[in-house]
């Protein structure tokens, strides 16, 4: 490969979450045990080193002595245009259309100021994101819970009836999207996105589109953008992109949304607007721009293969030495989903003494309570995958087999 992604590049000391904040965080449950490191699989975010493009865009730009009030360039609306049009298809989307947030969850609320009202119900599936959660509630909105389902293979799907009785019967008329789904890393195919817009259609209903994970599929999947699939979807839907999943930027902070409907973009733009503080950082303009160029394109090429070789050792670890533990093979984000009911069941204990257990010898995974999985953890695979295997194999022998108590 061209890129590296099997160096392990040593975060300590550089103000990542990942590896600093175990034992600190309220998220985090505690630090390892001693004779044991951090393997951080917790935080969404990646270690590896993001496309050379960005560290050069940045450096460039910091190399002039001057940061004042900036003007956003057009060549940052260029890559968007550019970036969208040649991996989403968007061949007639404009600078119109696109409008700074500071995050995907900012934008979120933005619009939900738009188009609901104080104590409004907002239809989410479930399992989700538990930004969504938080965020959300803590707006003063409610969340009623579409459950997925697992099929006959195994894949996650909407369950349109339930999502319709909902809608229904509890006066909705605003919904949230995960197009590809975090935690469950199903990518949407046309025709499923096609049905549950036509849903929204019938009942009236506005819809959010997180399409944050939209760069990141397995070989052989594509992201279908929820705007696409109709001409009342375009205008039913805003939105919501960013570069930071795709090229590890999360903490230079940036994203975008894409409003085709005049009506809801401009008041989108007011509301963004009411804070004075939804302005792009001059950094994260340039940050953008070196990412979604022709090598940013030809390393994410590279990242999406080593994801996949990541995650099929995972599942396949997990089939072979895991009794009562199963995910879904996700075919978008580089987040796994697995469902350790069966396990936990045999062993008598609660998810909790297993999240316990596993931050104790410093495989540092998430409670998928939080994201409405009730016996499922949520684990980040990108890692160079050497540190993949050593975080399975510490689970097999000090966690799920305990052939070594210490």
């Amino acid at each position: 490969m061209k890129y590296d992604f099997t160096s392990l590049i040593d975060r300590h000391g550089w103000d990542a979450l990942a590896v600093e904040a175990p034992g600190k965080d309220r998220f985090a449950p505690g630090g390892p045990r001693e004779g044991f490191d951090v393997i951080p699989m917790w935080v969404a975010d990646m270690n590896f080193p993001t496309v050379p493009s960005v560290p050069r865009a940045l450096i460039r730009r910091a190399s002039h002595p001057a940061y004042g009030y900036f003007s956003t360039r057009r060549e940052y609306y260029d890559a968007i245009l550019r970036w969208q049009r040649e991996r989403n298809g968007a061949a007639d989307l404009s600078p119109q259309h696109i409008g700074y947030e500071n995050g995907v969850l900012g934008g979120l609320l933005s619009v939900l100021r738009v188009i609901c009202s104080a104590g409004d119900r907002i239809l989410v599936h479930a399992p989700t994101y538990i930004g969504f959660t938080h965020s959300v509630e803590n707006a003063g909105y409610r969340l009623v819970y579409s459950p997925l389902y697992r099929d006959g293979e195994g894949v996650w799907r909407m369950d349109y009836a339930d999502m319709e009785q909902k809608l229904k019967e509890q006066s909705i008329h605003a919904a949230i999207l995960c197009s590809p789904h975090n935690p469950c890393g199903r990518v949407w195919e046309r025709g499923e996105l096609e049905e549950a817009m036509a849903l929204f259609r019938k009942y009236d209903v506005f819809v959010i589109s997180d399409e944050i994970w939209s760069d990141i599929l397995r070989p052989g999947f594509t992201h279908i953008p929820t705007q696409s699939v109709s001409e009342d979807a375009r205008n039913r839907t805003a939105a919501l992109y960013a570069p930071s999943k795709t090229f590890n930027l999360a903490g230079l902070v940036g994203a975008y949304h894409i409003i085709y409907n005049d009506w809801l973009r401009d008041r989108v733009e007011r509301e963004s607007s009411l804070c004075h503080y939804n302005e792009m950082n001059l950094l994260s303009m340039y940050a953008l721009i070196g990412a979604y160029s022709p090598e940013g394109e030809e390393w994410l090429a590279e990242l999406n293969t080593v994801l996949a070789d990541n995650v099929d050792f995972a599942l396949g670890y997990m089939r072979e030495h895991f009794s009562g533990v199963e995910a879904a093979m996700p075919q978008g984000t580089y987040m796994l989903f697995a469902d350790c009911g069966g396990w936990l069941k045999d062993q008598g204990l609660r998810l909790e003494e297993l999240e316990r257990r596993l931050w104790d010898v410093g495989v540092t995974v998430q409670d998928g309570a939080m994201f409405r999985g009730p016996s499922h953890i949520r684990m980040n695979l990108a890692l160079p995958l050497r540190r993949v295997q050593e975080a399975f194999e510490r689970m097999d022998r000090y966690v799920f087999n305990r052939r070594d108590e210490t």
